[in-house]
């Protein structure tokens, strides 16, 4: 058994919540860094939440940013450098099994 699997459901819940709360705090993290770096952003983590609990994309997503997709888009997200982009498509492929 993978040890992940004996983390009782409340204490995991719990720390998603705060994983959640602590991407809202820093919204300096940029999406594009996030990717560059583990292969995964507030999109990806809106998307599986969206998918284990039966909520649109929108619904996820305002779940994960706290406010609708698109405020945070322009109240946060910078333009991208072609240095990002290139750091998340590297970072990207190394999610495929």
């Amino acid at each position: 058994m993978d040890p992940i699997d004996a983390i009782d459901d409340a204490a995991a819940a719990a720390a998603f919540r705060r994983l959640v709360r602590h991407l809202r705090h820093r919204d300096d993290a940029q999406n594009i860094d996030l990717m560059g770096l583990a292969g995964f952003c507030r999109n990806c983590l809106s998307d599986w939440v969206g998918e284990a609990g039966g909520l649109s994309r929108e619904q996820a997503r305002t779940a994960i940013y706290g406010m609708p997709y698109a405020e945070w888009k322009v109240r946060h997200q910078q333009e991208a450098s072609p240095e990002q982009l290139r750091r998340m498509a590297q970072s990207v492929a190394k999610n495929a099994p």
